[in-house]
C-alpha cells in the first residue's frame, strides 16, 4: 500500500533525480503487485510441497514461469518495447498464474482425506521402525 500511496514521492528518499523519481512512480504499481503475489505464492507452494505434491508444484512452476511468464516478458519487453516493465509484467503474470493454479488445487483438496493419508503413512513408517528396532534387539 505504501508504494501505491507514496509512489510519486517515495523515490526522493533515495535520490534527487526527477527522471529516477518518474521511473519509480511508473514501476511502483508493478512492485506492489510483486510484493502481494510473492507473499501468497510461497505459502501455497509450501502447502502443496508439505502435502507431498512436489512433482505437481514443479510442473506448475515450469509451466507458469518458463512457458508463460518468460515468453510473455520477452514479447512485452523486446517486441513491444516495454523494456524492463514488459519483462517484469511477464514475470508477474507467471507468478499470478502459479498462485491461481496452486490456490485452486488447495481449495479443491479434500483435507480430511489428506489427514487420513498422512496418518496411514505415519503409522506405516512407525510400524516399520518398530519392527526394525525390535528385530535388532532380538538378534543381540
Amino acid at each position: 500500500m505504501l508504494f501505491l500511496v507514496f509512489r510519486g514521492s517515495l523515490a526522493y528518499i533515495f535520490t534527487d533525480s526527477e527522471a529516477v523519481a518518474r521511473a519509480v512512480e511508473d514501476l511502483s504499481l508493478l512492485l506492489a503487485f510483486s510484493i502481494l503475489l510473492n507473499s501468497v505464492q510461497p505459502v501455497l507452494s509450501g502447502v502443496a510441497v508439505g502435502a507431498g505434491w512436489q512433482s505437481v508444484v514443479a510442473y506448475v512452476n515450469i509451466t507458469s514461469y518458463y512457458l508463460i511468464g518468460v515468453p510473455l516478458g520477452l514479447v512485452l519487453g523486446y517486441v513491444l518495447n516495454l523494456h524492463v516493465k514488459g519483462i517484469w509484467i511477464g514475470m508477474i503474470v507467471g507468478t499470478a498464474v502459479q498462485t491461481i493454479v496452486l490456490l485452486v488445487i488447495t481449495m479443491k483438496t479434500d483435507w480430511e482425506k489428506q489427514v487420513v493419508l498422512a496418518q496411514e503413512r505415519l503409522n506405516k513408517w512407525y510400524m516399520e521402525s518398530s519392527r526394525r528396532s525390535n528385530g535388532s534387539r532380538g538378534a543381540a
